[in-house]
């Protein structure tokens, strides 16, 4: 067996290629990433070789491009922080950086990350594409509202969002003097068309994750919706992947960070090493969950009674919503809610809900 390096760049890629034990066998650069480039690196070979790449920016193409080879037997994603803690060097070029990489898989020492199925990776960039105009989006706001600022006198319709029917109204019937006038029809027109690319965007994800299984059951979930439900649906890709609810909890990165040193333990920011993407969805599901569901609504008031900032409210909210997720795809059912005699916590006239997941009433 041979065991390949690959640190890859955006226009090239360095290949080190050892046995099994551990000798250097052939070293190469290959420019453009082109397939036919790697497919003669591991031809020149002798016998089956297994390969590593680091998960960098569009590692996919990579990953597929050395799948599809005769010669290679497996492809490992490794996970580039993790990788970096065992392999760091003071002296670090490409070509040692493929040799560090050939030398932690022949030892089985990759710290390996999942790798997503195509149609699963496809399905992502459709997403970020949402994501990315809703970003956008809340930049141009931001920009509207500094202009607005600026103006000497001028006085706001009454309105709970600016940005409504009825404020989006009034602004293209303002008149403002130059330049800024001229600023706010371009923005107000820029505005227009994002909100069409999202509207169409909506669409297509309602249309690709319809008829999903795991799409239907989060959507039961209180305060999760069409686009959130993808997300996590795609981020988790494969529930079986989680042993355990706390497993995908820290996935999720709804967890804190915790450092226990001489019978002292201490609990500090939430992991920095996690799904990014998945964190997100679920904190913004919980900020939805706690107006629209009695139960995560009580959850939310009980940590603020206890003096929890709103953020660590929210994120114990998250935390258990990802466990109650978790239970609801290991078993393959929708959410149910279902009336109980006793509070969560101590607070006159909520009314709580029992949820069906065992883990529901985990901390």
């Amino acid at each position: 067996m041979n065991y390949v390096g690959v640190d890859v760049h955006k226009k090239y890629s360095v290949l080190c290629a050892l046995d099994e034990r551990g000798r250097k066998l052939r070293e190469a650069r290959v420019e453009g990433n082109t397939g036919c480039g790697f497919a003669q690196f591991f031809r020149s070979l002798e016998g089956p070789s297994k390969a590593v790449v680091e998960a960098c920016w569009n590692w996919g193409l990579i990953h597929d491009e050395l799948e599809e080879l005769d010669q290679v037997e497996e492809v490992v994603l490794a996970h580039p922080a993790k990788t970096r803690l065992i392999a760091d060097a003071q002296i670090k070029t490409d070509r040692l950086d493929a040799h560090a990489l050939g030398t932690l898989l022949r030892g089985n020492l990759v710290a390996r990350a999942h790798v997503p199925r195509r149609q699963t990776r496809s399905r992502k960039n459709l997403l970020r594409q949402r994501l990315y105009w809703a970003r956008l989006r809340t930049m141009l706001r931001n920009r509207i509202h500094a202009l607005l600022d600026r103006q000497r006198g001028l006085e706001l319709p009454q309105c709970s969002d600016i940005f409504g029917q009825r404020g989006l109204f009034f602004l293209r019937q303002l008149q403002l003097p130059e330049p800024d006038g001229m600023l706010l029809r371009e923005q107000l027109a820029l505005h227009d068309l994002i909100a069409q690319q999202m509207k169409a965007q909506e669409k297509r994800i309602a249309a690709e994750f319809k008829s999903e299984v795991i799409h239907r059951q989060l959507l039961s979930m209180p305060g999760i919706g069409t686009t959130l439900a993808a997300v996590i649906g795609c981020e988790i890709d494969q529930i079986e992947r989680f042993p355990t609810s706390e497993k995908l909890c820290a996935y999720a990165g709804v967890v804190p960070t915790t450092h226990a040193s001489g019978g002292k333990v201490a609990h500090g920011r939430l992991l920095p090493f996690c799904n990014k993407w998945l964190r997100w969805a679920l904190l913004e599901a919980s900020w939805v969950a706690i107006g629209c569901s009695p139960y995560f609504g009580a959850l939310y008031q009980q940590h603020r009674a206890r003096g929890k900032k709103a953020n660590t409210a929210i994120t114990i909210v998250a935390r258990r919503m990802c466990r109650i997720i978790w239970q609801l795809l290991s078993e393959n059912r929708d959410f149910e809610k279902r009336p109980f005699s006793h509070r969560i916590g101590p607070f006159p006239g909520c009314s709580a809900v029992r949820l069906t997941a065992r883990s529901a009433h985990g901390s």
